[in-house]
């Protein structure tokens, strides 16, 4: 049996950069953190005592007995990819799907996770990050770009490179600690209840506000990663400009497209800044799911009672990536007359 535990992410600057048909003409870059809410993948060979080969367990149960039948694309596409027969897999997680965290590429990282660990085979980050990307973008033809594999499995806060040749470079935020515990601090997160697919978000904005200069948009999304990084890193620098810069990343995002936002999102936005925030964005790609406010420690309380009528969710930054965190070993042996 293979436990795997995998973060989701926080993506504050850069977003829509990591889309491919950007960063292949423009190069790209997000500045996005892990955070301690995980999704758990839980993989063992089936029994041969049913007459299922395939049990899964995630928002519905399926028991199949061809890959073919399998109705979660992921799964069955990964299955293929990796080769997988005769499995149980459970999918458990601190927070709800299609909510703007990249939940769907962490269970795909962490899927594959378990799979590699199953067969007895060691995937690193980058691996791992690479086949999830593949998985999502062109076994399952799912929109998106390629940012929350990455984070799911390396971890940490980072600044993701996306290159005009295909490749992309993770680096580390160097931030004093108390800095990065200041920042932890002041930010806080509330669930609006609403949630979409990203894939179908992106497709939706991809149509919509064609009048919209949507590469220009994303330069400017984009000249704001090197602003905040120089905000985080330079111990001068006002920390507080930071949330500053999320209003401003969160303004040029919502006219990226119709499906960003809806009335009642930014009702609620407007809430949390009159309240006291000084910025905030709505996490993923838009529609819903989570707002994220950076808050003054005097006004946090002031923030956290004007959005009362949502779920506060309280969080701090993780490290880890994915991680296999139990590993039984199985022998596997195929079904009578199979090879």
């Amino acid at each position: 049996m293979i436990i795997t535990k995998t973060p989701f992410r926080m993506s504050f600057f850069g977003g829509g950069t990591d889309m491919e048909d950007f960063f292949l003409k423009n190069g790209g870059a997000v500045l996005s953190t892990t955070f301690d809410k995980y999704c758990y993948v839980i993989v063992r060979h089936l029994p041969p005592f049913f007459d299922y080969r395939t049990e899964l367990s995630y928002a519905k149960t399926e028991r199949v007995k061809e890959i073919n039948e399998i109705v979660h694309p992921a799964i069955k596409n990964a299955m293929k990819m990796l080769d997988m027969k005769d499995i149980r897999l459970t999918y458990e997680a601190d927070l709800p799907a299609r909510s703007g965290l990249g939940t769907s590429s962490s269970f795909a990282v962490g899927m594959l996770n378990a799979f590699y660990s199953l067969k007895g085979k060691y995937a690193n980050k980058r691996k791992l990050a690479d086949d999830a990307i593949y998985l999502e973008r062109v076994l399952c033809n799912e929109a998106g770009g390629w940012q929350d594999q990455i984070a799911a499995s390396f971890g940490g806060f980072n600044r993701i490179n996306f290159n005009t040749d295909g490749t992309y470079d993770v680096l580390p935020i160097i931030i004093h600690p108390d800095r990065k515990k200041q920042l932890d601090d002041n930010l806080v997160m509330f669930f609006t209840g609403f949630t979409r697919f990203s894939s179908d978000i992106q497709k939706e904005n991809a149509k919509s506000n064609t009048q919209v200069d949507k590469t220009a948009l994303k330069l400017k999304m984009l000249e704001l990663v090197d602003e905040a990084e120089d905000i985080l890193t330079d111990k001068h620098r006002n920390l507080d400009d930071f949330g500053r810069l999320l209003d401003q990343t969160w303004k040029l995002k919502r006219e990226s497209g119709n499906a960003i936002s809806t009335n009642e999102i930014d009702h609620l936005y407007q809430k949390g800044m009159e309240a006291g925030a000084l910025g905030g964005k709505l996490l993923g790609a838009g529609g819903g799911g989570f707002l994220v406010f950076y808050v003054q420690p005097e006004h946090k309380e002031q923030v956290i009672h004007a959005m009362s009528d949502l779920l506060y969710v309280p969080f701090h930054f993780e490290d880890g990536g994915t991680q296999v965190i139990h590993y039984t070993p199985e022998e596997y042996i195929p079904r009578s007359g199979e090879q």
